[in-house]
């Protein structure tokens, strides 16, 4: 049996490791989706960036994968939005890929959700990210309507389901 070369931890949302992830993942994502969102507006830039940030009042749970000398190799958050339940801002660093980072991340964010007491988990993600495609796919979320905040400035999101 492998197991894993990394470990899962609790950490506030402030964190300086879990800020430095969410800011390397929002250059990522940048990267991604530049040409895709050059046309908008500078009014539907704002509430896009508006409909993705972390509101610390929100968050449940900030969780980071450390390497065995404290590395940050990954970053999820569990957030509640009205009376749901959300995966959000999940990173896994390049040192950090193809090791089940992303998959235990995801489990965990899957297990405190059931814990909490709600009947699903809910997240939003993009065709141009596909690695995290397949790590939902295969986590067992399935294809919802696109919900608020993301339908009036990210319409073409892919939004999915984890029922329990």
């Amino acid at each position: 049996m492998h197991l894993p070369d990394f470990r899962i931890e609790k950490v506030d949302v402030d964190d300086p490791r879990a800020v430095a992830l969410r800011a390397a993942l929002d250059a990522d994502l940048d990267e991604r989706y530049r040409d895709a969102d050059a046309d908008d507006t500078p009014e539907v830039a704002a509430k896009r960036g508006e409909a993705l940030a972390v509101h610390p009042e929100q968050v449940v749970a900030t969780l980071l994968a450390l390497d065995a000398d404290d590395t940050p190799l990954g970053h999820v958050i569990l957030r509640r939005l009205g009376e749901e339940w959300e995966l959000k801002r999940l990173i896994v660093v390049p040192a950090g890929r193809r090791r089940g980072i992303g998959t235990a991340l995801t489990a965990t964010v899957v297990d405190l959700t059931r814990r909490g007491g709600a009947h699903r988990v809910i997240l939003q993600s993009g065709r141009m990210q596909p690695e995290s495609l397949r790590v939902y796919a295969a986590a067992g979320f399935t294809p919802i309507p696109v919900y608020e905040p993301y339908v009036e400035t990210m319409p073409r999101s892919l939004c999915f389901e984890y029922v329990f």
